[in-house]
């Protein structure tokens, strides 16, 4: 295998300049994979790379194949601010259509072109599929970039240009990815979910223990906890490091310090009582004595002095100081001026020019929020003007795509799904047939809304496709089926029916809550009926497809409120942690959730009892938390009596070299 190189012009700033580059060259003769240089992935791709070329042999002008993977609406990899629709053929898995949906504003309409229906017996509209930047191409692609100079992105304008193309006649595929992970790390956001799968080792074999060649060899603990191995890092026994956590070579942590769901690089300093809170600390970094630091991103060789607090989403760049004292502001973003800046590369004119800009706007900034020793120049936030709605680049979409913001405050359009058909009154509308909501497709969508799927042939009544997952089910219960074989009935029967993978999975666990007998005298009884079920069916859930956990507890969560068993909810929740169905981190972060306390409901019982599995859900957080703290209790009795028995050792030693 030979690489190769390339050294791109500066101008170079998107994928299709990247691939006209590539063509002038004349580097690629044959078909070839293409990724996005951000992307984590441990996918094996020979099988896709096997169903791409077997097209290929019968049809020259499937030129590329999408590798796409299922993911729910609240799943944390999928992107908030730019989550595309795909129309596909439902027999070939054909793209015929493809349309960007951004969370801001919100599309409420897809329109699908008429001809897409008329020639197609069947296809499927979705929106459960998370694009995992993964294609394989044919050697044609490339000069499809250089005819069209106006391609600068890879989906929505080669893809949809293509798809849209009267002369060119090409075909572009998907291939849905069944097992495996794949994301990129496109903003602030996607960084901090990817980083939370390295560390829950989703992503495995690339975690931080077994795959990272250069940046230290990691030792792995309980609660995805990783520390090197050399034992250079010194953590004081009073300090309390959390589950999902990273410690870097040579790191020291004070007395009293506590890290939780974060990253601290290597020759970092942390003084005593601070506190860190699912943030990522970047190396030579120093921070001082009671310092709080909540979900940010902190660069390289900063300094934050004494009880200073950096609220959520700030990100404070390579070399700043900041305190002592400071209080920074949430989605506050720091920065060393362009002259006092070590990493400043003289050529890169614009990045000069953004901080020129950035340094001239300080008149209006507070800086005694940053402390009396800062050098920080503060980016402030500009409002929007004349911003192109179109791109996911405009102000408030951006918002959706940046860490620690829930964005409660940006209007969004109803989440309701509907179907509607038009013959296209107005002008706009003349080469569409079709309007399919694509209301449902925002992250922030309650799961029990959202419909990711819908079928131009029509939709099965839902309380008719209910009842025939019942029936399934009913089967697979009495005879005994495995897990695996009534996976692939409960997939056969989806696909037959053509609706959303939720609607599956909503059906799924309603059927298996109801076959939990209820025992009167409840107590130990109750719990072996519970856990009995879960697991025997547990892993279910999961083996239908598109594993979201957070989704699955909010399901089984509304189905309890408005069930006989609500009473159960604890019981199989526990359950279904026991069984790895979920995890400690996906209980935590159903439970921040606003519809996880009914924030989408009307006054009534089912708001009531919603609230009430709620306050379940607190109390099992609360154990976990007990737990820990047990733990640590115990680590430092097992470390003092340790010390002890050496002590004692010692003194023998010295007492028989007196006599």
């Amino acid at each position: 295998m030979k690489i190769i190189p390339i050294m791109t012009a500066k101008e170079t700033y998107s994928a299709g300049d990247a691939m006209r580059d590539v063509y002038t060259r004349g580097l690629v003769t044959g078909d070839f994979i293409l990724v996005m240089g951000d992307l984590v992935s441990n996918i094996n791709l020979d099988e896709v790379v096997r169903v791409h070329k077997a097209r290929r042999k019968v049809n020259k002008d499937a030129i590329m194949t999408m590798v796409v993977k299922e993911a729910g609406v609240e799943h944390r990899t999928r992107s908030r601010g730019d989550s595309p629709v795909f129309v596909l053929d439902s027999e070939t898995s054909e793209c015929l259509h493809y349309e960007p949906a951004f969370a801001y504003p919100k599309k409420r309409l897809a329109k699908i072109p008429r001809e897409v229906l008329a020639s197609h017996n069947e296809v499927e509209i979705r929106y459960d599929l998370l694009d995992c930047s993964i294609d394989i191409c044919s050697v044609e692609v490339p000069s499809l970039f250089q005819d069209n100079f106006d391609y600068l992105d890879m989906r929505r304008d080669f893809v949809h240009g293509v798809l849209t193309s009267d002369l060119l006649m090409k075909n572009i595929h998907v291939y849905v990815e069944k097992d495996g992970y794949a994301a990129r790390v496109q903003d602030t956001r996607s960084y901090e979910s990817i980083s939370k799968d390295i560390l829950s080792r989703w992503t495995f074999p690339l975690v931080p223990d077994d795959n990272y060649p250069g940046a230290g060899r990691y030792e792995y603990t309980r609660g995805n906890v990783y520390i090197t191995k050399d034992n250079s890092t010194i953590i004081d026994r009073t300090a309390k490091i959390g589950r999902n956590t990273l410690i870097g070579a040579s790191t020291q942590i004070a007395e009293h310090v506590e890290i939780k769901a974060s990253v601290i690089g290597p020759n970092c300093t942390i003084g005593p009582g601070s506190v860190i809170e699912n943030s990522y600390i970047f190396a030579n970094t120093t921070i001082g004595a009671g310092c709080q630091i909540t979900r940010s991103i902190v660069g390289s060789g900063v300094e934050i002095k004494d009880s200073s607090v950096v609220e959520r989403g700030s990100l404070i760049g390579d070399s700043v100081v900041i305190g002592p004292g400071a209080k920074l502001k949430p989605f506050d973003r720091l920065s060393v001026p362009w002259a006092a800046d070590p990493s400043a590369d003289d050529d890169d004119e614009d990045e000069a020019s953004d901080i020129e800009d950035a340094e001239k706007d300080q008149d209006s900034v507070d800086k005694s929020t940053l402390g009396p020793d800062s050098n920080a120049v503060v980016w402030v936030d500009k409002p929007p003007e004349d911003d192109d709605l179109d791109s996911p680049e405009n102000y408030l979409n951006q918002r959706f795509m940046r860490i620690g913001d829930d964005v409660p405050d940006v209007p969004l359009s109803d989440t309701e799904s509907e179907m509607s058909s038009s013959d296209g009154d107005g002008s706009d509308d003349d080469d569409y047939d079709t309007h399919t909501d694509a209301g449902s497709v925002s992250a922030r969508s309650d799961v029990s809304l959202s419909n990711p799927i819908l079928s131009e042939g029509g939709l099965m009544a839902d309380k008719e496709f209910r009842s025939e997952v019942a029936q399934s089910l009913e089967r697979a219960f009495a005879e005994g089926h495995s897990v695996d074989n009534a996976a692939v009935e409960l997939k056969t029967l989806r696909m037959a029916s053509n609706v959303p993978l939720v609607r599956v999975k909503e059906a799924v666990i309603s059927g298996i809550v109801e076959k939990i007998p209820l025992v009167e005298e409840g107590g130990a009884a109750q719990r072996k009926e519970v856990t009995s079920t879960i697991a025997r069916w547990g892993q279910l859930i999961n083996q239908i497809g598109g594993v979201d956990p957070v989704e699955t507890i909010s399901l089984l969560q509304k189905h309890c409120a408005s069930s006989p068993r609500m009473s159960l909810f604890g019981q199989i929740l526990a359950a279904l942690y026991q069984m790895d169905v979920v995890e400690e981190d996906d209980i935590r972060a159903w439970h921040v959730l606003p519809t996880s306390q009914g924030s989408d409901l009307q006054p009534g019982q089912l708001k009531t009892n919603i609230g009430k599995t709620w306050i379940v859900g607190a109390h099992m957080i609360h154990q976990f938390d007990e737990q820990e703290s047990d733990e640590d209790e115990s680590e430092e009795e097992e470390a003092n009596t340790n010390m002890k028995t050496n002590t004692g050792s010692e003194d023998d030693e010295e007492d028989e070299d007196e006599e």
